[in-house]
């Protein structure tokens, strides 16, 4: 994981930028305004501040729409230089005018990586550590505030201080991030393969992961084309299949997934458990415990609470699930095929038989039910490389055998989740019986055996084993209509390639799924900015004020403005370490757990505040109580809700409306960041900082409620797995209330 943690580092650098240039312009706006002699024309004070904002949020608008056309690395790419160009703007400012329009570019760069980094990070993260990669942001931003707070003090110590130069400084770590961006970051794989470039994610997902078999990852990626299609949840018990025809269950065979071996003797067989789901064992939409609460929440529960119970690194293992598509005296290893050469009119099922897939790559474990096929397909010889002697007939060969909780397998797609393939059959409409494939992510639930379910695999040839697993079902990206054709990569997935070319459409916001997670994502935004955190900011100063500090530091021969700066370095020197110690728990109590737990205490911190501006309990312990309040406010704040919204948003839309989702979730945040920063000082004078600060409690105690019946736990599950949740969950929910 390696490559991806460096990666991840390297893209937060724009964050870094942004953290920066929110406060190097608190800092030198006072020598802006003694320059330009801006102290009788407010208005113009204001835009300073201002126009940056306006600028993030306008560009805010097309970046989702952007970054698909082309593409996550380009758009970071443009941040950093608009980073770059600004600062020189900015350097060399003759007037205000053209200081305001380098503010404008500023604020586009800042809008682009507040936007794209979140996102660009959760789609080049392993499951198993993508929270504490996506907090990086918030450190490097909080670092970036830090780092620029300590520049501007220093240079408010000189006797002229420049405020040009403060403002031009970011030139230097922008042209280290655009350096990087061109030079060092790739492109999203998840992209890559929403345009058909098959053969470069494969290559990125190698240096992200630092190993040469990447075929779980990268089928991973092309199912997340079609997340969210026709989702339902089964459960399943696993078992050799010589132990399940001496104990034959009621359920026909026909609803029986067969696994099989690189063996003809080895094969094991999914049976579902009638009246059994994921959530059976947890509560259901049908029947829950607590009104009110989303089903979605209590089907993403169930999953964490299964892992909690056997351990994390408990999880179902096939060490080689879906080893490399053998295809015999078939098979060319120098046939690399990308989907950008193929054609349409290539005949696919010509007389010799060919794979369209190139030397390294794997394709899933077929598991295959008894059909009407069966007549067609024969017992698989020993190696399991071939279904029939058909040309046409594949089979993707899986070494099944045991291993050590932890190891990867091909078709491991992290957080315990494995995908497969089936093959069922229905009749349609006409009278005729329509067949396909289906994918299903497994999930393992418990082992039933006597071993404890942490050394539980699929691979034990022992009676008395079986798994319990739970299964996700849906329409995969690849042909569900004909599987002598189906590859994990291959040329079945043209048609799904230019369909994701030309871009998500409005009306895919409308699915259900979609929807659902679009909620979540604008609730949380617009919750995290009435918890109050820009009233706390802006009410900071004179806090530390009260408590006597500024004047005990003017005291040892600092001016007003220089304290401020330097108490304002302290308070974000403070958040560091609570970021630090969220990353390390964002991926370990996870994102639900830590919202849930931290906005008590942003309850309790602003009632305090509101406690003491209506009680006079002397000035020391008001100053006491204020000064600790705010201190445990802000690193509380960052260590959950300054970050997990953006990262729960990058989290739990389908890849192909990813970044318009999150450009609209973005665009509330601005939205809203405007109002409450605007609509401060208006409230202050109208009904004072109790009212105000009242305001913000009765804000933190609807987030919190909200994140308690609305918002699921995340952590560990890959992104298309999420997706997939939210459709099931919402499906869920309508038949329950049907």
């Amino acid at each position: 994981m390696r490559g991806a943690v460096f990666v991840a580092v390297a893209a937060a650098v724009g964050n870094l930028l942004q953290g920066w240039d929110n406060s190097v312009i608190a800092g030198s706006v006072h020598y802006i305004k003694k320059e330009f002699e801006l102290e009788s024309q407010p208005t113009f004070e204001g835009l300073i501040v201002a126009t940056s904002l306006i600028g993030a949020t306008f560009i805010t608008t097309f970046s989702g729409p952007a970054s698909d056309w082309l593409g996550r690395r380009t758009m970071l790419i443009i941040s950093s230089a608009l980073f770059f160009i600004s600062g020189l703007v900015m350097l060399l400012s003759p007037n205000v005018y053209v200081l305001l329009f380098a503010r404008l570019l500023d604020g586009f760069g800042t809008g682009l990586a507040v936007t794209l980094v979140p996102a660009y990070i959760s789609e080049i993260a392993p499951p198993d550590i993508r929270g504490t990669l996506n907090t990086l942001p918030q450190f490097t931003g909080s670092g970036g505030m830090f780092l620029s707070y300590c520049m501007v003090f220093g240079m408010s110590l000189m006797d002229s201080p420049s405020w040009r130069l403060m403002l031009g400084v970011v030139s230097i770590p922008s042209l280290v991030y655009f350096s990087l961006a061109v030079f060092y970051l790739p492109e999203s794989p998840r992209w890559l393969v929403s345009k058909g470039r098959i053969l470069e994610a494969k290559q990125v997902l190698q240096r992200l992961n630092g190993r040469e078999d990447v075929s779980g990852e990268l089928t991973l990626l092309v199912e997340g084309l079609s997340t969210g299609r026709e989702t339902t949840l089964e459960e399943y018990i696993i078992s050799p299949t010589n132990l399940l025809a001496n104990n034959q269950a009621t359920t026909e065979e026909k609803d029986q997934m067969r696994l099989y071996g690189p063996e003809e003797s080895l094969s094991y067989i999914a049976k579902p458990v009638t009246g059994q789901s994921l959530t059976s064992h947890h509560g259901s939409a049908a029947n829950q415990s607590i009104p009110l609460m989303d089903p979605l929440v209590t089907l993403f529960g169930s999953v964490h609470e299964k892992l909690s119970e056997r351990g994390s690194k408990g999880s179902m293992h096939y060490p080689n699930l879906g080893s490399i598509l053998n295809a015999g005296e078939y098979h060319n290893k120098n046939d690399h095929w990308d989907m950008e050469s193929q054609t349409d009119g290539e005949d696919h099922e010509s007389e010799t038989p060919r794979v369209y897939c190139d030397d390294t790559l794997r394709s899933p474990l077929i598991s295959r039910q008894a059909t009407s096929m069966d007549k067609d397909v024969s017992t698989p010889r020993s190696g399991g490389s071939v279904l029939g002697v058909r040309c046409n007939t594949i089979l993707m060969q899986g070494n099944i055998e045991v291993a050590e909780a932890g190891n990867g397998s091909s078709m491991d797609i992290g957080g315990g989740w494995q995908l497969a393939y089936k093959y069922s059959e229905r009749v349609g409409e006409d009278g005729k019986k329509e067949g396909g494939y289906q994918r299903v992510y497994l999930h393992q639930e418990s082992g039933l055996g006597s071993q404890p379910a942490s050394v539980v695999s699929i691979g034990v040839r022992q009676e008395s084993e079986l798994i319990q697993a739970a299964g996700l079902v849906s329409q995969p990206a690849v042909s569900a209509k004909d599987p002598t054709r189906l590859c994990a990569v291959g040329p079945e997935m043209v048609p799904t390639s230019e369909a994701a070319v030309k871009g998500p459409k409005w009306g895919d916001l409308l699915e259900p799924g979609v929807k659902h997670a679009l909620i979540v994502g604008i609730g949380l935004q617009i919750l995290q900015q009435v918890a109050g955190i820009n009233g706390v900011l802006y009410y900071t100063p004179q806090v530390y004020e009260q408590a006597g500090v500024a004047v005990l530091l003017s005291n040892i021969g600092m001016n007003s403005t220089s304290a401020s700066l330097f108490l304002s370095s302290i308070t974000t020197f403070l958040m560091l370490p609570c970021i630090a110690t969220s990353m390390w728990l964002m991926d370990k109590a996870g994102r639900r757990s830590l919202l849930l737990s931290t906005i008590p205490i942003l309850i309790l911190s602003l009632a305090l505040l509101v406690f003491v501006n209506i009680v006079n309990l002397g000035s020391i312990l008001n100053a006491a109580i204020s000064t600790d309040s705010v201190v445990v406010y802000l690193c509380c704040f960052v260590m959950a809700f300054g970050v997990i919204p953006n990262i729960l948003c990058a989290e739990i839309f389908p890849t192909r409306v990813r970044s318009l989702c999150i450009a609209i979730c973005a665009l509330t945040f601005w939205i809203g960041d405007i109002i409450i920063t605007y609509s401060f000082p208006v409230m202050l004078s109208s009904i004072g900082f109790a009212g105000v600060f009242g305001i913000y409690v009765a804000g933190c105690i609807i987030a919190w409620f909200f994140v308690y019946l609305k918002v699921p736990e995340t952590k560990g599950m890959p992104l298309e797995v999420i997706s997939d949740f939210f459709a099931a969950g919402v499906k869920q929910a309508a038949d329950a209330s049907n």
